[in-house]
């Protein structure tokens, strides 16, 4: 049961714990992604890899062309990702801020769960999410 505030107090928490929610998620997040990326980037390279075919001809160089400047792209996203996250080569220990930023994460949930409620945790994690597709959507900037 969340605590009982008045309502111009509950409206300055919740703002101020949207507002804690949303930045420690993006610099997670831009940490993280790079990671979810990576499983989705291996399963797209599996499957353009699967549709050459010897049928392709002379096209097939330049197929395997795009296929290999794919993999070296992912294999330095791999080296990057773990640079951003890890201590050491062998992605055992995280660094102190990732840790820290996991932890404040926790308890901005729990926090906001206390003051405000289970049910505004879950509707706080939609928005943020939907926020974030709606910022990929909007944006211009990619080719």
């Amino acid at each position: 049961m969340p605590m009982k505030l008045k309502r111009e107090e509950r409206n300055l928490i919740r703002r101020y714990l949207v507002w804690c929610y949303k930045t420690t998620k993006e610099e997670l997040d831009r940490i993280d992604r790079k990671f979810t990326q990576l499983t989705v980037d291996y399963f797209l390279l599996k499957e353009i890899s699967k549709r050459q075919n010897a049928s392709m001809g002379s096209s097939q160089r330049q197929y395997s062309k795009f296929i290999d400047e794919f993999n070296a792209y992912i294999r330095q996203k791999e080296r990057d990702a773990a640079q951003t996250k890890f201590l050491d080569k062998k992605k055992a220990k995280p660094y102190p801020r990732y840790e820290y930023l996991r932890n404040r994460f926790l308890a901005i949930e729990k926090a906001i769960s206390f003051f405000l409620g289970k049910k505004e945790l879950d509707d706080i994690t939609v928005l943020y999410e939907w926020e974030m597709t709606r910022r990929i959507l909007a944006a211009s900037d990619h080719k």
